[in-house]
């Protein structure tokens, strides 16, 4: 698109980016992921994703469009990722109250697919004005997009022990988001520093062993995994192991040093609604099917449905006893 200087207009778009409610945004040059492609196919043909029960089988397909942008996004040039902090200091899964089911952070507001798209259409309607015309799509986690691995070459941040992606600036509570488009824009530096050091707390604090080397994560002994994303009535042998979590898992985020450079979310709609830290286990244990609609309308933990829900709170209950 000629009109325009790739490096102003990506400066620009930063500020932009900052003014729409993202915490951080980097840029990288749209092309197809060589490296990622190989650990991507040897953890899936592995079956460290947990495909088996075909909770995550959704993870096989579209590979190609998983690791290079240019089959999503015909014509691409540029990935812009953005990052988003929904950490809320002073509180904790839980509420520091014994019986208490335990909700992990990212869902005690509203559905974070939401709140960024919001943010990231507007980004984009920004771009498509100030260019005369550009095409790309919105990405927040429901397309294959292997976004740390774009927030890293992006330089927003590296990829930790915790497989999380960890910054300097925001420690890992945040939500990622891209911005694939046609439009050339100055790219960012990858981030080269990995920081986690010869720290080993993420994998030490892991319950289920689900962490089993560094950099890697075996879904099938994730905690996260087993309260979200399966759907049979029954949960494993190591639900012993899930404490009181009913709804996902922050433990190696907690553990991990750089969580204390993480900063207060921005977005009022992320903050908790009523009883999401501290309603006891047996409580969420006994909803019905209409107040657990109520409860949870525009709310991430909708994904699990109420049987799930039910089901990773009576295990919560048991744990707790």
């Amino acid at each position: 698109m000629p009109g325009y200087d790739p490096a102003r207009l990506a400066c620009d778009l930063k500020l932009e980016a900052r003014r729409v409610g993202f915490d951080g945004v980097g840029i990288a040059k749209a092309e197809r992921l060589d490296l990622e492609a190989r650990r991507l196919e040897a953890w899936l043909e592995d079956g460290r994703h947990g495909g088996s029960d075909g909770a995550m089988t959704w993870m096989e397909r579209n590979f190609e469009k998983r690791i290079d942008p240019r089959e999503l996004v015909p014509g691409a040039e540029s990935v812009v990722s953005v990052f988003l902090s929904y950490f809320q200091p002073g509180r904790q899964p839980g509420g520091g109250i014994e019986d208490a089911a335990k909700i992990s952070r990212y869902a005690w507001g509203d559905d974070y697919h939401d709140v960024l798209k919001e943010k990231l259409f507007e980004l984009f309607d920004w771009l498509d004005r100030r260019t005369g015309g550009a095409g790309g799509r919105a990405f927040v986690d429901s397309a294959p997009v292997l976004d740390k691995a774009w927030a890293q070459r992006a330089g927003l941040g590296w990829q930790g022990k915790n497989t999380n992606l960890l910054t300097t600036t925001h420690g890992s509570f945040i939500f990622l988001g891209e911005l694939i488009v046609d439009v050339p824009l100055q790219a960012d530096a990858p981030f080269q520093a990995d920081h986690c050091g010869s720290c080993t707390r993420c994998l030490d604090a892991c319950p289920t062993g689900a962490l089993d080397a560094p950099y890697q994560i075996d879904g099938t002994k994730c905690i996260s995994y087993w309260t979200i994303e399966h759907r049979g009535p029954d949960l494993p042998e190591i639900a012993a192991e899930f404490g009181a979590w009913a709804f996902g898992c922050d433990i190696c985020q907690d553990v991990c040093p750089w969580t204390k450079f993480s900063q207060p979310t921005r977005d009022v709609r992320f903050l908790p609604r009523p009883g999401m830290e501290d309603t006891p286990a047996r409580e969420w244990a006994e909803i019905d099917l209409e107040a657990f609609r109520e409860r949870f309308r525009k709310s991430p933990v909708k994904r699990v449905k109420h049987a799930g829900f039910v089901r990773n709170a009576e295990n919560a209950t048991a744990n707790l006893e």
